[in-house]
Parts: C-alpha cells; structure tokens; sequence
C-alpha cells in the first residue's frame, strides 16, 4: 500500500494510527504521528501558554521595557522564535545590567588575612552574645582567614554576612544601653519620694540587679522598666495614703493624751471632794448633819464612775482606730510586694496574662520590622479539658494548667514569649521564627508533654494540645494574627485533636 501524500490522507491516516495504537488524540500525539507519516522531523511544539505567563510575570520599569514587552507578545502571537528571543533579551538590556563584581586576587595574601582575623578576635567582645548566627558568622570567617589559602571571594561573603548581622547587634546593644540608663535615672530619680519604709527601695535596687545580669536583653529591660513604672506610681498613692495615716495616728495620739489629762484631772477632783467631805465629817455632831456629806461622796463617786466610762470608751475606740490604721498599712505593703507580679503574670501559671501579652506581641512586632525578620506565633489549647475537669476535679485542672506551663518553659527558648491567654488557651510568640520553624517547635513541644508524666487523683494523664501556627505579615497586628492561629487551632480540633495547622 502506497503511503498517502495528500495532506488530507496523511491526516486520515494520522487519525487511524492513533486508534491503532490507543493513544490519545492529543495535539503533540496527532502531530507527532502526522510528522511520522509525512517523513517531516517531529519538532516540538511553539510553548505559546508558557511563554505568554512568562511575559505576563514581567514588570517594565520605563517606556522602553513596555515598547518591547509589546514586541514580544506580538512575537508570541507570529510563533516567531527569533522575535521572542530578541525581545526577552532587549528587555533584560533595557532594565539596566548591574555592575561587574570586583575581580579579587585567587589568595588572599597571608599578612592581610592574619591582620584581618585578629581585627576580627577584638571587636568580637564587644558584640556580646550577638546570636547563634552571628557566633556561627564570626567562626567561619576566622576559621578561613586561618586556613592555608583563603579564599577572597569566601572571605568577601562571610564579611558580608558577619557585617549584616553585627550591625543589629550594635543597634541592639546601643538600645540597651539607652534603656539600662532609663531605669537607673528612674531609681534615682524615685529614691527621693520613696515612703520611710526601706523595703520599697531595697525591691526596686534588688529588681534591677536582677535585670542587668549578663546577658542583657531589650525584652528583659524593658519588663524592668514597665514592672518599675507600675511600682512607683502605686508607691506614690500608698505614700499619700501611708502620710494621711500617720496623720491620723498622731491624732489620735494627742486625743489619747487629752483624754488620760482629762481623766487626771477628774481624778484630782473626784480626790479633792472626798478630802473636803471627809475634813466635814470630823465636825458632824449629828445624824443629821451627816446625810447631806454623805450624798456629796455618792454623787462625787457617780459622776468619777461616769467619767471613767466615758474615758474607757472614747480610749477603746480609739484602740480599735490604731488597729484597723496599722492593718490597713500592712495590707498596702503587702499589695505593693505583689503588684509588679501580678500586674502581668498569671497567678496560677506565673506566666505573662493577657496584658503582658499585648506589650510582649507589641515589643516583638516592632523589632521584626526594624530588622525585618519573621515572627510566628502559635495558639494551643488542651485537648478534653472538660472532660478532665468533670472526671478529676478543678484543682486537677489547675495542675494541668501549670504542669503544660512548666514543661512548655523548658522546651522553648529564652527569647520566646509564654502566656496564658484565657482559660486552658496559652500563646507562643517566638521571634525570628518562620511558620515552618514555628510549626517544629509545637510539634517538638507535644513530643516533650508525652514524655512528662502527669498525675491526678494517682492516675496517669497524657495531656495533649491542638494548636495553630501564624506567621504575622508585615503589615498585621498581634490581635489579626491571633485570629488567624486561633481559626487554625479549631481546624486541628476537627481535624482530630493532639495536631498542629498552618494559619
């Protein structure tokens, strides 16, 4: 059988040997079965979909690149190679190229390379902790300054990158030391309307010990200067409250000396007409002479008795008066002990309450976009809390609660944020954390509260939670992306609890 030659026949054929051959009857395979027939080589087709999206992602910055994102859709749509091709590449012309790299001898010479890394040993002090990637920075860049041939190039890119992570550090550092000197200037500047009582100051010279322990951190800072804002202005109310009591405590002193004068006095009285009465009665010839002396003594002695009892309770009440001052001064020092903890701090888990939350997220919010690093959060909450409740008893439940508390402190960094946000609901915030990262550390969190042992009523436990996982965008605010974790924490709820989602 002769081959067909028409372009009419060889498409009939095309299509018989596509059911022949079960293929399906797609453009590539119909050419290509087209091409076979007709003895013409079997060329790929023009890709125009792909092209048109790959010109569609294109942003011209001038007239020029948009007179030939032009010339190359027209090509596009003459399925001219050379056109597209052409195009793409004026493109790329007209954005402006950038400038050669610096061409850097094949070894860096060996004097300038050792130079360079002591240089490198005495500002590396001075920028502290500096962070795991700075540490890891400065330790490649000395180890290749110290290797046998280095590198220019290697060294030029890890002088970059140690570069760029020093400079946060020193813009860091010289944030902590404007607000190490903040709080100093607060002390003193309280030192001078702090109440008599030395233990106020003593709290506020032990807190601040406390806060400037290497290493110095700006979220530990400025904890200590809110905490001290919080204390000195109850302590600026207690001290009018502590001077209007000693007040009242020398009125009542004086009061307690007028009436013992009074009753001294009505004594004298008292002992002044007995003396008179008794000096008459050495006169008296008669009975009747006597009766009217002897009514003198009874109304004298009547009225010392009411006098007395009136001066007991007058002294009595005065009595109860110092007690419920001195009580009421107790209880305010008591309270001024307590109110920077409780001010932030959840009572029963000693971690940050919602307030501490919100100025935490802020402080946090702030720093990711000064340094422009992610920052995730993540919301959990315990999964059949309820049922845990019912079956064991609230006081079980609080030691839930304190329990995950502890356990999620041991897992999670120094730099990140715990808080309990309501209920059995606790919020994760952890700085220069991507989701993915984020997602990790909830995951190694769960693996962790597998592994610690809780008992209630002599039974064990297994506490789990589900949680959601949000990386805040650079323009959201801490309460949005709460919502978005909190959305992602009933998906896992649903989704079979003891889970971690994506927001």
């Amino acid at each position: 059988m002769n081959e067909p030659t028409r372009p009419s026949e060889i498409a009939r054929e095309a299509l018989r040997r596509l059911a022949e051959r079960h293929l399906a009857p797609t453009p590539a395979n119909y050419q290509a079965c087209y091409h076979e027939i007709a003895n013409l080589p079997n060329v790929a087709p023009f890709p125009e979909p792909q092209l048109r999206q790959l010109a569609g992602a294109l942003k011209a910055r001038n007239g020029e690149q948009e007179r030939l994102l032009q010339e190359i859709d027209a090509a596009i749509l003459r399925r001219s190679w050379q056109g597209v091709q052409d195009g793409f590449a004026g493109f790329a012309a007209a954005g402006g190229g950038k400038p050669e790299r610096f061409v850097a001898p094949s070894v860096l010479p060996a004097e300038f390379a050792a130079r360079l890394a002591r240089f490198v040993e005495a500002v590396q002090p001075a920028l502290g902790d500096g962070g795991e990637l700075l540490r890891t920075g400065l330790a490649e860049l000395l180890a290749q300054l110290r290797g046998p041939a280095p590198d220019p190039a290697m060294v030029q890119d890890s002088l970059a990158r140690v570069a760029h992570h020093a400079s946060f550090v020193a813009e860091e550092q010289g944030e902590i030391r404007e607000s190490l000197l903040k709080l100093l200037q607060l002390i003193v500047a309280n030192i001078g309307e702090l109440s008599l009582d030395d233990s106020w100051l003593k709290g506020q010279v032990d807190g601040l010990l406390a806060a400037i322990v290497p290493p110095l951190t700006l979220r530990r800072l400025d904890d200590m200067e809110r905490r001290l804002r919080d204390v000195m202005d109850k302590q600026s109310r207690a001290k009018a409250r502590s001077v209007a009591a000693q007040q009242q405590m020398r009125e009542m002193l004086s009061t307690f000396i007028e009436r013992l004068a009074t009753m001294n006095e009505s004594s004298a009285n008292f002992q002044e007409r007995i003396e008179s009465t008794a000096h008459k009665l050495k006169e008296v010839k008669t009975i009747e002479d006597m009766a009217p002396l002897l009514q003198d003594v009874v109304d004298a002695s009547r009225w010392m008795a009411e006098e007395t009892s009136v001066s007991r309770n007058q002294l009595a009440s005065l009595q109860e008066r110092v007690l419920a001052t001195e009580a009421e001064l107790i209880q305010l020092h008591l309270e001024l002990d307590n109110a920077s903890a409780l001010a932030r701090h959840d009572p029963l888990t000693d971690v940050l309450n919602r307030k501490g939350l919100d100025e935490a997220l802020a402080r946090e919010i702030a720093a990711m976009r000064r340094k422009e690093v992610p920052l995730s959060l993540s919301l959990l909450d315990i999964d059949n809390f309820k049922r845990l409740n019912d079956r064991h008893g609230h006081e079980a439940g609080d030691q839930a609660l304190v329990h995950l508390a502890d356990v999620a402190r041991r897992s999670i960094r120094p730099t990140d944020t715990l808080a309990r946000y309501g209920g059995e609901e606790f919020v994760i915030v952890m700085p220069e954390t991507t989701a993915d990262q984020a997602i990790e550390v909830m995951t190694r969190l769960q693996r962790e509260l597998t592994r610690a042992i809780f008992l209630a009523d002599k039974e064990k436990v297994l506490i789990t939670f589900s949680a959601g996982v949000a990386q805040l965008g650079v323009d959201e605010s801490g309460h949005d992306a709460i919502k978005r974790a909190d959305r992602a924490m009933y998906l896992a709820k649903r989704a079979g609890k003891n889970r971690v989602m994506a927001a």
